[in-house]
């Protein structure tokens, strides 16, 4: 009994409408609302969409969180004189419940329900790009090879640097491989990463698409690519030798990775209205580390949970 559905799109661009969303309650069962970490939630309102229709006498209305009662003297809460809950830079996740008193005529008995809220923290998943590529190499224990490795994630660094994007080596192998009806002949098997960072340059200048961190980490991906490619082409044209050290044309590989801050996940079946959204963990289950699935765990009590 939402007045406003939170879809999909919405809570893509939710940072900036929340003042327009209003959430209003059931009786029948709890409302699930999902608020951004750290940001401001929806007006949630104590009322259900049968009392909005209503004149109500003498209302009075009584907040609870998973904390106990809540008071707009909390500098990260504010009721209105209408009972309309907006929660600040919001971080605890659980159970909100409303009481509202009233009457429908100056003559009855007041009247009571409990309107009842699941709020649930969400983030937007952090991904970032793995890739694998092969190079020709010097002999496994050459020196050569270790400054080429520097050298090589020292160039991919300056080459997304002014998109806050951040190359980082996750490991170099020096192996001995067999060719196809040929001898040996030495390889580094390269993997590295690359993913936005939080800082973000000249961000008062450039305009918010652009400075969107899935915006960044793809325009990265597609001057890495672009970089082996412009490998390739070089050699092709160049009348020289190959150098010991060079690129094996067609062995970059790249993967798209996802990942949740520990003590959240993505869970579609749980969360329909937020399938793509890194959810708190509920009570039950939890996320030690930046996967991006909350794990059973029936000891776990607490919502965000990062260990059983």
């Amino acid at each position: 009994l939402l007045t406003v559905q939170p879809s999909k799109r919405f809570l893509r661009s939710a940072a900036l409408r929340q003042n327009s969303l209003k959430v209003v309650g059931s009786v029948v069962f709890p409302v699930k609302v999902y608020v951004k970490l750290n940001h401001n939630s929806p007006r949630i309102l104590c009322l259900t969409n049968h009392l909005r229709n209503l004149e109500l006498i003498d209302p009075k209305f009584q907040w609870n969180g998973p904390g106990g009662g809540l008071s707009s003297e909390n500098s990260s809460v504010e009721i209105s004189p209408t009972g309309t809950l907006i929660l600040r830079n919001f971080k605890l996740s659980g159970v909100y419940t409303c009481s509202i008193f009233y009457k429908l005529t100056a003559m009855q008995p007041n009247k009571n329900l409990l309107i009842k809220y699941l709020i649930y923290a969400y983030s937007d998943p952090k991904a970032y790009y793995e890739f694998t590529a092969r190079y020709h190499a010097a002999p496994c224990n050459s020196y050569y090879n270790t400054y080429f490795e520097r050298t090589l994630i020292q160039i991919l660094n300056k080459l997304v640097d002014e998109l806050s994007c951040e190359v980082t080596l996750i490991k170099a192998e020096c192996h001995h491989v067999k060719m196809q009806r040929g001898g040996l002949q030495n390889e580094i098997f390269f993997t590295f990463s690359v993913a936005s960072s939080d800082r973000e340059k000249h961000n008062r200048l450039c305009q918010e698409s652009a400075c969107d961190a899935f915006h960044r980490l793809n325009k990265a991906k597609h001057l890495i690519d672009r970089f082996f490619k412009q490998q390739v082409e070089v050699s092709r044209k160049s009348s020289e030798p190959l150098p010991e050290i060079y690129y094996i044309e067609g062995t970059l590989q790249t993967v798209r990775i996802d990942r949740c801050y520990p003590g959240y996940g993505i869970n579609a079946l749980i969360h329909p209205d937020c399938p793509e959204c890194c959810v708190v963990c509920t009570p039950g289950s939890y996320n030690p580390t930046n996967g991006i699935h909350c794990l059973r765990c029936d000891s776990s009590l607490i919502y965000g949970a990062t260990k059983c």
